[in-house]
Order: structure tokens, then C-alpha cells, then sequence
């Protein structure tokens, strides 16, 4: 298992911009046409996070076969600048859409007000709640700080020649992330084969 790094999400951001021609800060602020009354994952992340890092998770996570809630995309009216109640309902509203919640950690994740509410409330919700590390280098373990250290974590690994993403407790308690999600597989002990 492997953490995810920044500079292969930049990459994968990078891959998308050049395929459609527009910066990752375009991709993000177009208004989504027709939006799911379901998603996989409720991507919970830093304002100050740098849209390339979103995108490139974004991405990644729908190379996984996942559908992404990202309120920068898919309600751009939503701003940090101009928070009301109609805000939060919104945000609850998507939260109760979402079968899971994937917690955005990088080093601009400390200073968000409000990743600290989604986790909390989708706790309460939903406790399908994962850490999605970006780390500068790769990771083989990776170990929350706080109380992000109570949830599992999202890599990436190779079985049978095949790129997963799973959801880890610990080296030997792991499940597949979309078999997670949906319901159809926990989080258990396996053993090495």
C-alpha cells in the first residue's frame, strides 16, 4: 500500500488540463450540467488547497470508477467568503448524497474550519469516512495526527497486476475502497497470500 504523493496528483491533474486545454482552476469553476442525486465519495478539502491537488484527487478517485462530490465543481455559488445557513444546508444536503467521506490531509488541511464540521456531521450520519493523504513522498504507512488517527486511510496497491484503491485500518485490515462504499465488503483482518 501507498500513499498518494503531490506531485503524482499534480500529474494527474496536469493530464486532464492539457487533454481539455483549460488550467484546473477553469475545470473547477464550470458549473456541472446535470448533477447526481448520488455520489460515491463527499471530497472534503481545504480552501487554501491548491486547485491542481483538487482536481488531481478528483480525477484520480473517478479513474477508480467513483463518483466525486467537489463543491467547488458542482456548487460553485458555495464560497469560504460568504457563509450562510443556506450554505450549510447545501453542504448537509450533499453530505446525506454522499455514501462516503474522503478527508483531503495535506499541510493546508490544518488551518480549515470547515473539514473539522463535514467529518463531524458525516460522522454522526454515515461513519463511511476515510483519510486521503497527499503526502510529499510516497508513504508505505501512513498515521493521522489527532483524531484523524481513529479513521482509516485511502492508497493505492497492486493485486494480482492490478491497480486498486483500498481503505486501510492496518497492513492486515484493508477492504476495497468502491466494494466498501457500496456496501458490499467490510473492513476485515486478511491474510498475506
Amino acid at each position: 500500500m501507498a500513499t498518494f504523493t503531490e506531485a503524482a496528483i499534480r500529474a494527474r491533474a496536469q493530464a486532464t488540463t492539457v487533454r481539455v486545454q483549460k488550467t484546473a482552476r477553469a475545470i473547477l469553476e464550470e458549473a456541472s450540467v446535470s448533477l447526481p442525486t448520488e455520489f460515491d465519495v463527499f471530497l472534503s478539502y481545504s480552501s487554501q488547497e491548491p486547485n491542481e491537488v483538487i482536481l488531481g484527487v478528483k480525477e484520480t478517485l473517478k479513474d477508480y470508477g467513483l463518483t466525486v462530490y467537489v463543491d467547488k465543481l458542482d456548487d460553485p455559488n458555495l464560497t469560504p467568503d460568504n457563509v450562510t445557513k443556506a450554505t450549510a444546508e447545501t453542504l448537509r444536503k450533499r453530505l446525506r448524497q454522499s455514501k462516503s467521506l474522503l478527508f483531503l490531509h495535506s499541510e493546508n488541511s490544518t488551518v480549515s474550519k470547515w473539514m473539522p464540521w463535514e467529518l463531524g456531521y458525516f460522522d454522526a450520519y454515515r461513519s463511511k469516512i476515510g483519510i486521503f493523504p497527499v503526502t510529499h513522498r510516497e508513504l508505505k504507512i501512513y498515521v493521522g495526527q489527532e483524531y484523524l488517527g481513529i479513521y482509516p486511510y485511502v492508497g493505492n496497491a497492486k493485486n494480482k497486476g492490478q491497480e486498486r484503491l483500498y481503505i486501510w485500518e492496518t497492513n492486515s485490515k484493508y477492504a476495497v475502497y468502491d466494494q466498501w462504499v457500496k456496501g458490499k465488503v467490510e473492513i476485515k483482518e486478511r491474510k498475506a497470500t
